[in-house]
């Protein structure tokens, strides 16, 4: 019978083999353990790859090695590590501007785009080859379709120096496509707003801060006798900040400040009733224009954007207060004669408002602004008694008309 065969001997060589494993893992991991700790300590996340070896992590087929890769990324890391050290910084600070606009403090100077414009632009071609002009000047008009053919005759008054802005308050648009200008112009569209409401939501002075002069006009303005660049020179010359053409006398009420003189160019101060006017230089006698066809330019908007009020759509009261924005205001502040318009007086946002206990649309409007005027008028005096009352200053009697 043959012997079993010796299982003793066959397992020699394994134990031995074994035991060379362990001792070969055991000192591998001693060695790696003193290697690692002789180099500096590396931040992985700090590693930057230049851009060859990330085209080698795009290119599987690339001939370079991982010992490449390690190289390289170990050499940046030095590179960064002898940097900072030398900066004594261990990061790039973060970028703070508090000269920047609000909210954009983060933002590098050179980015920050802190005004805007009304030019269209197209959506191809080089963006630098977009605009062919650039209007100096902005005019607006608060619209409905049944003054269609007096806008018409209006805005043909203005020359392509002009950006032409409509406001519709009926909510209809496309029917103005018949005039070539409507095509060129901007047109925004919100049912029953008044041209206030318009103005603190669409121009704000960062947003027409292109333009020399805004035009914020009504839409029952005959302008037979007016010519925009005419006017435009005579406002420079007389140093006019805030403006309007003066009315003709016989058409519509008006205040004495606002009618039209035909003697002279410009006119900035008035006579009216006894007792109307306390001082020569304030309103209605002097650093008045009315709110139907005003003219600003671009500082003295500015200001008056932020004194219209959010709730306080008809403006009624502000044509007092915006002696406010300028100074001296009764130098700064007047009627162009020379260019004159007619005040046609038609009534057609008003007839946008609503019948209530057998009152006419108009009605209910016209009372609202009435209220209005009396409402601004204790905010403002409110808002100037609270600011010298901050201060420690007695308040004076009133500054508000």
């Amino acid at each position: 019978m043959a012997k079993p065969p010796n299982s003793i001997g066959r397992s020699m060589p394994r134990s031995n083999e074994g035991m060379r494993l362990i001792f070969s893992a055991v000192v591998g991991v001693m060695l790696g353990y003193l290697f690692g700790i002789s180099f500096p300590t590396v931040n992985i996340t700090k590693l930057h790859f230049p851009s060859s070896i990330i085209s080698y992590i795009e290119d599987r087929n690339s001939g370079i090695t991982t010992q490449t890769l390690l190289n390289h990324a170990w050499a940046s890391a030095n590179n960064r590590k002898k940097n900072n050290s030398e900066s004594n910084s261990d990061e790039i600070p973060k970028i703070y501007v508090p000269t920047n606009p609000k909210g954009a403090e983060r933002l590098p100077p050179g980015i920050v785009v802190s005004e805007t414009d009304l030019y269209p632009r197209r959506l191809w071609g080089d963006p630098s080859e977009d605009l062919t002009s650039e209007p100096r000047y902005l005019v607006t008009f608060t619209v409905g379709i049944g003054q269609k053919a007096n806008i018409d005759a209006a805005v043909k008054k203005f020359s392509d120096k002009f950006t032409i802005m409509l406001f519709h308050y009926d909510g209809r648009t496309t029917e103005w496509d018949e005039f070539e200008w409507s095509k060129r112009a901007i047109h925004v569209s919100v049912m029953k707003q008044t041209k206030w409401w318009y103005a603190k939501r669409f121009l704000h002075p960062d947003v027409v801060a292109r333009y020399d002069y805004i035009f914020i006009w009504d839409e029952d303005l005959g302008v037979e006798h007016f010519n925009a660049e005419k006017y435009i020179e005579l406002v420079r010359k007389h140093g006019l900040e805030i403006s309007q053409p003066g009315l003709q006398p016989d058409k519509g009420l008006t205040w004495q400040m606002t009618k039209r003189r035909g003697d002279q160019e410009v006119h900035k101060v008035t006579e009216e009733r006894p007792g109307w006017c306390t001082d020569p230089h304030l309103p209605p006698c002097a650093a008045f224009v009315e709110i139907m066809a005003t003219v600003f330019s671009r500082n003295a908007w500015r200001c008056v954007w932020h004194m219209i009020q959010n709730d306080l759509v008809h403006g009624w009261g502000l044509d007092f207060a915006l002696r406010k924005c300028v100074e001296p205001a009764h130098e700064k502040i007047g009627v162009v004669d020379a260019q004159w318009i007619v005040h046609q007086a038609v009534p057609s946002l008003g007839n946008q408002g609503k019948s209530d206990n057998g009152r006419a649309p108009w009605e209910g409007v016209r009372a609202r602004c009435r209220k209005e005027w009396g409402i601004f008028q204790t905010r403002l005096a409110d808002a100037e008694k609270a600011y010298y009352l901050e201060r420690g200053i007695t308040p004076p009697n009133s500054t508000v008309v």
